[in-house]
């Protein structure tokens, strides 16, 4: 297999048994699980959670959490998509957390810069980023998951609905909600520039 190929997910009465062992806990299991998922996992909880420290706790938590979950899973979906939904329904105090840390940041980007005065290009993009960040902190979880699931992953909406738990339709409305919010909170913060009409 070359370095970089994806394992083959285990299908049929083999993803069974696969199911099996990794609800019993069987270690060679969930490191085969954590090998073939956590890349999609953990580029899901980058996105939705916009930091990398919170990311990797939640990927974690996720992988420990698998065993237990699983006594639950009927297989109607594939093992990944099953992973997708645990991180969503596992996301929210990470995002707390996360949010709390960017607002102690962001205070802190309100001092007194002590070092060279930064290009006002670079500047401008971490002000971006960081309003990007903070608009995404106003969306309630279920829109903030539609959005990142939707829009940053360019999944489609059915899927979406299968890993939140809901009907497609009720994923096209909040993404459709959580488009308009984000909208108008960086028009506020970044409010379109007058022409200069002389």
């Amino acid at each position: 297999m070359a370095e970089n190929a994806m394992p083959i997910e285990p299908t049929g009465p083999d993803i069974a048994a696969f199911v099996v062992r990794l609800a019993a806990g069987d270690e060679s299991a969930l490191r085969e699980a954590y090998r073939q998922h956590h890349a999609s996992v953990r580029a899901f909880a980058n996105r939705f959670l916009n930091e990398r420290e919170a990311a990797e706790d939640l990927v974690h938590e996720v992988f420990v959490a698998l065993p237990r979950a699983l006594r639950g899973f009927r297989q109607e979906a594939p093992l990944r998509q099953f992973l997708l939904s645990m991180a969503v329904n596992h996301a929210r105090h990470h995002l707390r957390a996360a949010q709390r840390r960017r607002r102690a940041q962001q205070r802190l980007a309100r001092e007194p810069e002590t070092a060279a005065v930064t290009p006002e290009r670079m500047a401008e993009r971490r002000q971006l980023a960081r309003s990007l960040a903070a608009a995404l902190d106003e969306l309630p979880v279920p829109q903030r998951a539609a959005f990142v699931l939707c829009e940053l992953e360019e999944r489609p909406a059915a899927e979406v609905a299968r890993i939140v738990g809901t009907s497609e339709g009720n994923v096209r409305v909040r993404l459709h909600n959580a488009r308009r919010t984000l909208r108008q909170l960086l028009a506020a913060w970044h409010p379109a520039p007058k022409e200069d009409r002389t």
